[in-house]
């Protein structure tokens, strides 16, 4: 007897992949040679802000939209010119878009009766939908009986409905209010790894984004500035705008000295991480969240100290966010934040003077453009 072949396991193609997608709109340009890859069960966001591309390249994703150049592949399947209608994707919209007319039940069994399925499979999928969105006390309702996370329940076990390949969510939170919003945000994410289904949403909302997501793709412009997971994008932004928009970031403006890690900041030389991008007396940006900056008796054993005079105290819940303005030149205005735990063992007070330390470790580098661009 010969011997048995080794089993040739083939890698599985993403879920989505997008080819250089390109869309003008007249003079404007929506998207600029758009690259990117979804994994099969993964959950990625499009986060950016208005005007950025983000909601255009869903719609050319669904086929909503048709691309003036580029690819829109599916498990492998080139869906550039398939109508909506054989992409195999399940959409809800910041709208909730519900029938007013037709009861919860029936605006969920919509898409399966389209399908033709017979009345008992579309009651068991509608009750199993129900359950799964905690509404089936809700079933004979009408959408105006319905508060509006309820409504966006209710969309999303229509989106669901006729067990799609993907879902696609495009602002879905947007219209509520942040006690709902959090609510359903953690429903929707414990839904999505419950069923394993491969997820793009849209987002302007970072703190959604990054809670939310397994990889990030933050948008600019019609071009991706960064794609990472939301740990990598906050701490490691690749680019002053994702520094900008991603959380809050401290900017200081400086020169790259010629001792390579060091950079002139007002009267102040500081070291920070190295990087090989700048050279001596480049326009340098450095970058630290405001969690990062030390102040008390912590900064005292750092390096990077100066001293700021404390100009607010702004109490925000969990933290209390504090405006520095360094003392002499220092250099420009600083927020930092402090736990509760944290603040209590300092005399925080306007117009109180503190020791305050940039640690080189949390300070990241951007090259300036020379067109200060």
């Amino acid at each position: 007897m010969g011997q048995a072949l080794p089993e040739v396991r083939t890698a599985r193609p993403p879920a989505v992949a997008l080819e250089e997608i390109t869309k003008t709109f007249g003079s404007v340009s929506a998207l600029r040679e758009v690259s990117l890859t979804v994994g099969e069960g993964e959950f990625v966001c499009f986060l950016g802000p208005s005007g950025c591309g983000k909601t255009t390249l869903l719609r050319i994703v669904a086929g909503l939209e048709r691309q003036d150049a580029g690819v829109v592949r599916m498990a492998g399947r080139d869906v550039s010119r398939l109508p909506p209608s054989r992409r195999n994707y399940g959409i809800v919209f910041q709208s909730y878009a519900l029938f007013p007319n037709l009861t919860v039940a029936r605006n969920i069994a919509y898409g399966l009766a389209a399908r033709r399925r017979s009345r008992a499979a579309i009651d068991a999928r509608v009750d199993e939908l129900l359950a799964l969105v905690d509404l089936p006390r809700h079933k004979q309702r009408y959408p105006a009986q319905l508060s509006g996370g309820e409504q966006q329940r209710v969309a999303l076990a229509r989106a669901l409905a006729p067990s799609p390949a993907l879902l696609l969510l495009d602002e879905p939170l947007s219209a509520l209010d942040a006690r709902v919003r959090l609510a359903l945000r953690q429903e929707m994410k414990a839904l999505q790894r419950r069923l394993g289904i491969t997820t793009i949403m849209v987002t302007h909302d970072q703190e959604e984004a990054l809670t939310m997501a397994d990889r990030i793709v933050v948008m600019n412009h019609g071009r991706v500035e960064q794609i990472g997971a939301p740990a990598r994008i906050y701490s490691e932004p690749s680019s002053l705008f994702v520094a900008r928009f991603v959380g809050s970031m401290n900017l200081l403006s400086g020169v790259a000295e010629a001792r390579p890690g060091w950079a002139r900041v007002g009267a102040q030389t500081l070291r920070h991480r190295p990087t090989p991008a700048t050279k001596p007396d480049d326009a340098v940006t450095l970058g630290i969240r405001p969690e990062e900056v030390r102040v008390g008796a912590g900064a005292r054993e750092s390096d990077n100290r100066l001293t700021a005079r404390v100009t607010s105290v702004q109490f925000q819940g969990a933290f209390t966010r504090l405006g520095l303005q360094p003392t002499g030149d220092g250099g420009p205005a600083l927020e930092c934040d402090l736990a509760a735990t944290a603040l209590a063992d300092l005399d925080v007070r306007e117009g109180a003077e503190l020791a305050v330390a940039l640690p080189p470790e949390a300070l990241r580098v951007f090259v300036t453009p020379r067109n200060g661009a």
